[in-house]
């Protein structure tokens, strides 16, 4: 059997989604042949450019445009209008990847980003490929942008994404709500009191630990300069290396600060209440982790979804100001019992073995 896992380096999610799923196909079935795509390595430099580049400003520049272009592309008229140019610039641009799957012709094609799936199943649509097609979608809430003729199977995080599927016309046996693929060392569990002290940090405060993804968008210097004194904080710059390089320089009290690290699952293993941004794999992952979110800096569109969709759940909190949050942090603080509750219901809703159920659905017709 062959297997393509297609996605887009746009942001990190979609690309730790397929990872996921790679590093699990190739441990639990090593005689699978296995390819590995990202669509944007095989599109011209100014596609590539533009696709990439063009998200990361507006979610950085102008999150409003972004909110609006989110919201308008929901709408089916305007899919309807813009659908036929997008996607005739999106093969014309994509041709060493649309070459790519007609010449593999893969057995599974599994996809987390809706580009790939585009391209896939415009491909299956027309003839050219007789791949089934596997659309992992890698938010909570699902987009109508990820929805194509031609996809086999969708894998989704929540109830309410399936009956958006449906509403969409999508058959009931060609849904499946898995949750979103992470990585298995978000799985496990970890002893906090070695783990702190192999950080060097104090395993008996209260650790927050304040990230926002790979771009390190948002006031994250302020929050750190706040809380210091108050609690414990595991700053993640990534990205962001002139935050990286003021926070070390200021040597706030009980502040620990962080470029890009590989090690994030033991950083939330040692935390109390992590501060960040509701992306989808962020989520799953702590999910996973059963961490008590504190939502900053949401961008419209899938993260504000994903973030109504857990406070319905009775998890996280999208305080309004950095007063509100820091009041927030110090309730938490003083109230363990209310952390507690959060991971009660955390609990009810967290997937135990995504990558499981994931593989078992691809290899079951």
């Amino acid at each position: 059997m062959k297997i393509l896992i297609a996605y887009a380096s746009v942001g990190a999610g979609h690309f730790k989604a397929a990872q996921a799923l790679r590093l699990y196909i190739r441990e639990k079935f090593p005689d699978i042949e296995l390819k590995f795509v990202d669509v944007l390595d095989e599109a011209g430099p100014l596609y590539r450019a533009f696709y990439s580049q063009s998200y990361s400003f507006l979610v950085e520049h102008l999150q409003s445009v972004w909110g609006f272009i989110f919201w308008a592309t929901g709408l089916e008229p305007v899919r309807r209008l813009i659908l036929p140019a997008v996607s005739i610039f999106d093969s014309l641009n994509s041709r060493d990847f649309v070459n790519l799957l007609i010449r593999e012709n893969p057995d599974i094609i599994i996809s987390t980003h809706f580009l790939t799936s585009s391209l896939a199943a415009s491909l299956k649509a027309h003839g050219r490929i007789a791949s089934r097609i596997i659309c992992v979608v890698t938010d909570l809430d699902v987009h109508p942008f990820w929805v194509y003729k031609g996809v086999d199977l969708y894998i989704v995080a929540t109830e309410s994404s399936r009956q958006r599927l449906l509403g969409s016309g999508i058959r009931e046996s060609a849904i499946k709500v898995c949750g979103i693929p992470i990585e298995p060392k978000f799985i496990l569990e970890y002893d906090r009191s070695s783990l702190c002290e192999k950080l060097g940090i104090r395993k008996d405060a209260f650790t927050v630990l304040l990230m926002t993804g790979s771009f390190g968008l948002g006031p994250l210097e302020r929050i750190a300069k706040m809380l210091a004194g108050e609690v414990q904080v595991l700053v993640v710059s990534a990205g962001n290396s002139g935050l990286y390089e003021r926070l070390k320089k200021k040597g706030l009290s009980g502040v620990f600060a962080y470029g890009f690290v590989d090690n994030i699952h033991e950083l939330m293993a040692v935390s109390d209440l992590i501060i960040t941004k509701p992306g989808g794999l962020t989520v799953s992952e702590i999910l996973s982790m059963e961490l008590p979110p504190v939502f900053i800096f949401t961008v419209p569109g899938q993260e504000a979804q994903n973030a109504a969709i857990l406070k319905k759940c009775g998890i996280g909190l999208s305080p309004r100001s950095l007063r509100e949050l820091k009041r927030r942090v110090l309730y938490y603080r003083d109230h363990p019992q209310e952390i507690e509750k959060v991971r009660e219901n955390i609990r009810k809703i967290k997937k135990t073995d995504t990558l499981g159920e994931i593989c078992s659905c691809c290899m079951r017709r």
